[in-house]
């Protein structure tokens, strides 16, 4: 089951256990507040873009009974996460394919999915010196295969009509994500900003939208912090690492 320089890490709140390296990528609290904060249908299908190595789609599996279809563009990522799905025995529920996210209508129709979730490469290309010098972690958060415009319209095609789009994304990117949301017509709804302590900027922006929703009505949920003054978890997080 594991490749060297593989370990398994699990996330005890959702009893999810996740193929992991350090070599190629991991998946972050990013992941896991996605994960919450998705208001995920309780039947139907739910498409996971950039779902590098599927801990998303797995950790909403959980609290679901609907088809998850995982779309990954590096292979090794797209590889470990069906790994996962085998090791969580998920495979009646969760699938992931190896593409580009361009590509993703040769095995999702158009206006299918009632929920999208997306972690997606946070920061604006940069030139090669600029990036990480990783190309795994590269390709995950600069957005070099792909960028915020291309995926939300790919996400905006996936929906049907009321459907909703889930993301993590970074506040600096805030006003792009809204214009963006609003030229594909998904509806900005909900958004929460997340700070490491609670004196610090955010860091962190999850945020909802509805395809073809209501102009109005637009939420800012109440701030999350993530850590104490002694760098512990904060109650509300650590239920979502390990549970009540």
């Amino acid at each position: 089951m594991l490749k060297t320089g593989e370990r398994i890490d699990q996330l005890y709140a959702s009893d999810i256990q996740i193929i992991q390296s350090k070599d190629v990528f991991s998946f972050s609290l990013d992941a896991v507040l996605l994960a919450d904060f998705a208001r995920v249908p309780r039947r139907g299908r739910v498409v996971d873009l950039c779902a590098g190595n599927g801990a998303v789609g797995l950790f909403v599996s959980k609290k679901t009974e609907a088809e998850i279809i995982g779309i990954e563009l590096q292979e090794k990522l797209a590889d470990m996460a069906q790994r996962s799905v085998q090791l969580n025995h998920l495979e009646h529920q969760v699938v992931m394919h190896n593409l580009d996210v361009a590509e993703t209508f040769s095995v999702v129709p158009h206006d299918s999915a009632d929920m999208v979730v997306c972690n997606p490469p946070y920061f604006k290309h940069l030139p090669a010196n600029k990036t990480n010098p990783n190309d795994y972690l590269a390709v995950a958060r600069h957005e070099i295969h792909t960028n915020l415009a291309d995926i939300l319209t790919i996400s905006a095609g996936l929906l049907k009509m009321n459907g909703k789009l889930a993301m993590v994304h970074r506040p600096d990117r805030f006003l792009d994500i809204l214009d963006e949301m609003r030229r594909v017509n998904v509806m900005p709804k909900r958004c929460r900003f997340v700070y490491p302590k609670k004196d610090r900027e955010a860091n962190i922006l999850l945020i909802e939208g509805i395809k073809h929703g209501k102009q109005d009505g637009f939420k800012v949920l109440p701030p999350l912090v993530v850590y104490d003054e002694d760098n512990q978890y904060l109650p509300e997080v650590r239920k979502m690492l390990y549970g009540s």
